[in-house]
């Protein structure tokens, strides 16, 4: 039984698969990107080369320093959202979630970690054995509160873990956390009628900002997945205050992909899930891993640095993040 499948998949540069207990050093003065390439038609392309890419940051060219093809393997930590607000569809995810699974490469190595009322819990660790997985998932359960951003910062740290390996995050959740919407609910409350739609500035919270900033160091590609439940267009009460507490919920859901080069995927009715992780999964394939050193190191200002990718074929398009904040 499941609730909300959140695949973090997090994407790192590296190739070789390590026992679990190897530890591998990454250089974190690199820029790390997930690239996705498309033509005309919005076809993947996958056979492009090192010398097929130009990075700029800053309007400046950075050599390549890394370069890691499509198909080399991910390690994926599955975060399944076991909150109350999920209880009544936790099939639903689980078929799915193990359907995800069979969309896979046999090479990749996936973690199972589930969030609830009672905190975040890893139940499996990082294993390329998809029957232990399978198992891992049928395990979860519970219900309470939703403590999203702890699970995605407990996620990141095991993925940390997993060296010069390609890592990504699929999101399955309604993207409400519980501790997040206090806060937005303070800021509401005391915001004059006229201004509670845009009283709440979803990119200024704490915790998100946390989050990427840790998926900005490993080059993490987030692809959330959005739950109905969490729709602000479709709540069952129109109250003004709870739709802007919902509509800042699911902006975060967008800047956590916008930012980390993954894609936001809206689940707007439950029995599209079996066929949205396949279209993630293939995503996920279609991704090319780049590395650079940028201009100024140590610069650790926090300021905006804008990045583009230029393909050598004019008919393609890549798409990454389109920059990062240098802390």
């Amino acid at each position: 039984m499941l609730s909300c499948v959140v695949l973090l998949i997090v994407f790192a540069v590296g190739v070789s698969a390590q026992q679990p207990d190897e530890v591998i050093r990454t250089d974190t003065s690199l820029v790390q990107l997930n690239v996705g390439v498309v033509d005309r038609q919005g076809h993947a392309i996958t056979s492009l080369s090192r010398n097929d890419f130009t990075v700029y940051e800053d309007g400046v060219r950075r050599p390549i320093a890394v370069f890691e093809p499509t198909e080399a393997p991910f390690s994926l930590v599955m975060l399944l959202d076991m909150s109350g607000s999920t209880i009544n569809f936790r099939q639903q995810i689980q078929q799915s979630a193990l359907r995800f699974l069979d969309a896979l490469a046999p090479d990749d190595r996936v973690a199972v970690v589930e969030f609830n009322g009672k905190g975040v819990k890893s139940l499996l660790g990082f294993s390329a054995d998809r029957r232990r997985t399978a198992y891992a998932i049928t395990l979860a359960t519970g219900a309470g509160t939703t403590p999203l951003y702890d699970a995605l910062k407990y996620s990141l740290e095991e993925l940390g873990r997993e060296g010069k390996r390609r890592k990504a995050i699929v999101v399955l959740t309604d993207g409400v956390d519980t501790r997040v919407k206090d806060a937005d609910r303070a800021i509401v409350q005391k915001a004059p009628e006229s201004e509670i739609s845009s009283a709440i500035k979803p990119e200024a919270n704490s915790q998100l900002n946390s989050v990427l900033n840790d998926a900005d160091r490993q080059g993490v590609a987030i692809f959330p997945l959005a739950l109905p439940s969490g729709d602000p267009k479709h709540l069952p009460l129109p109250d003004p205050l709870i739709t802007a507490m919902y509509t800042a919920a699911r902006t975060r859901l967008e800047l956590l992909a916008n930012r980390t080069g993954g894609q936001l995927h809206e689940v707007r009715r439950l029995d599209e899930l079996a066929k949205i992780y396949p279209i993630i999964a293939a995503e996920m394939r279609s991704l090319y891993t780049i590395a650079y050193q940028p201009q100024n190191p140590g610069a650790h200002d926090g300021k905006w640095r804008e990045i583009r990718i230029e393909v050598a074929r004019a008919e393609l398009v890549a798409r990454t993040k389109p920059g990062y904040y240098a802390r």
